[in-house]
């Protein structure tokens, strides 16, 4: 009984029931993790674990029947050579970034208004649709996202008529320069959303390198189910 007794006065001295200690045990990331820094619009951010184990998910992501089209299940693969993601390897390019490599773009890929509901620490917002031609994306603008943001280099004297060219040739290497172009990790709402994917697909169009690319294909509805804390615009 010694053990029962010392708990007790430790939950006493600490100003908790011994009913609440019971049933507030930590949630950590893993076994050894419980939770990482990171830098988000300049300001420092705790990544860790709803620590309320009575938690559930917010109503946003409880839905489990939404119409396909155009919430249609993807596939593990997004395409030869992108690899897949999980919580804990988007975890680790966080840390990577925080720690100043600078060559990791954390992207979410969602419309700004799902965005304003929460996102993942560290990310930043580039819209499907500015990379996408049916939401009027044109070529100018598509390679100002790959050059200004994701670090994409053009070759001297090239332009959008040139990449359109080189796009129907397949030949995108003799206009873009991607050997500098950061390492992109990007996500949406989750297994039944088709905006990362249709953002790596363009991207994939225009000649960014398959090793380059990795999907978090769960996204925020996994994000959220493992009560993983999001920041707001």
């Amino acid at each position: 009984m010694k053990p029962l007794k010392t708990l007790l006065a430790l939950t006493i001295l600490s100003g908790f029931t011994t009913i609440s200690f019971a049933a507030g045990k930590p949630v950590g990331i893993s076994p050894d993790l419980m939770s990482i820094n990171v830098t988000h619009n300049g300001n420092m951010v705790q990544i860790k674990r709803n620590q309320d184990n009575k938690n559930t998910v917010i109503q946003a992501f409880a839905k489990t029947s939404r119409p396909c089209p155009p919430f249609c299940v993807q596939p593990m693969t997004i395409a030869p050579g992108v690899e897949t993601l999980g919580e804990l390897e988007v975890i680790s390019y966080i840390q990577k970034m925080e720690a100043g490599d600078k060559s990791i773009f954390l992207a979410d890929s969602r419309t700004p208004d799902w965005v304003a509901k929460g996102t993942i620490p560290g990310a930043i917002n580039v819209a499907w649709t500015e990379l996408a031609p049916v939401k009027g994306a044109t070529t100018e603008s598509i390679m100002k996202v790959m050059i200004n943001t994701f670090g994409v280099q053009l070759a001297t004297g090239a332009d959008e008529f040139d990449v359109d060219e080189a796009i129907v040739n397949g030949t995108t290497s003799k206009v873009f320069d991607y050997s500098k172009a950061k390492t992109l990790v990007l996500f949406c709402n989750g297994m039944w959303c088709g905006q990362s994917p249709a953002s790596i697909k363009s991207l994939l169009k225009y000649g960014y390198p398959a090793s380059k690319i990795k999907w978090y294909r769960d996204g925020m509805q996994a994000w959220e189910i493992l009560g993983f804390n999001t920041v707001k615009p």
